[in-house]
């Protein structure tokens, strides 16, 4: 049947994915980025899963699902830059005024891992970006080099990961995850001759 990509407006599926065993635990939640760090710290326990369920009724929905079959296999984490952390990132720096969203969390379900569904959560990112009309879309994962990276810091992706999708290089950034420096990748999302 193959992997599909959608837009992640099911609860319960994105829970599956970024949620705790306990609905009362404090874990990320794939919220860390996508809300102000304030608010960030001061929700606890259930309020963070109670905020996603919000998002994902929102519109644009907050990233993309990938299925097997009927089986949630991954998550990744896209929205407008400006409406992220990152729009006040001191360490990813913000190249040009261009209104560009941010895809900042892939994650593939263990069991699932090493079957290119990374590159389908990527490239679904990318089309729920542009089919809301975004001129770019940036990324800001690690340069490894080939070397191993931790699975726990796996979630931003690797450099090779979104070359292999048509982003480029920008520009370096002062953030470091794992022990490696993360670059800012972009990928012009405009058609030849669009002023956008």
């Amino acid at each position: 049947m193959g992997i599909e990509v959608r837009p992640a407006t099911q609860f319960e599926d994105l829970r599956t994915m970024v949620g705790p065993k306990r609905p009362d635990a404090n874990v990320c939640w794939c919220l860390s980025y996508r809300i102000p760090s304030k608010q960030n710290l001061e929700l606890r326990g259930t309020a963070r899963g109670d905020l996603v369920k919000e998002l994902v009724g929102q519109d644009p929905p907050p990233g993309v699902l990938a299925y097997d079959g009927g089986d949630v296999v991954g998550w990744a984490a896209v929205h407008p830059r400006a409406e992220t952390s990152f729009a006040r990132n001191r360490r990813i720096p913000q190249v040009d005024d261009l209104e560009v969203w941010s895809v900042w969390c892939i994650r593939v379900r263990p069991g699932h891992r090493g079957g290119g569904i990374s590159h389908h959560l990527l490239k679904g990112a990318v089309e729920l970006a542009r089919s809301y009309g975004a001129p770019a879309i940036e990324g800001y994962p690690v340069d490894n080099r080939g070397s191993k990276v931790d699975l726990t810091m796996a979630y931003v992706g690797t450099r090779k990961l979104f070359e292999k999708a048509g982003f480029t290089k920008v520009a370096d950034t002062d953030s470091v995850l794992n022990g490696f420096p993360r670059v800012l990748m972009r990928l012009d999302l405009r058609s030849a001759g669009d002023p956008r």
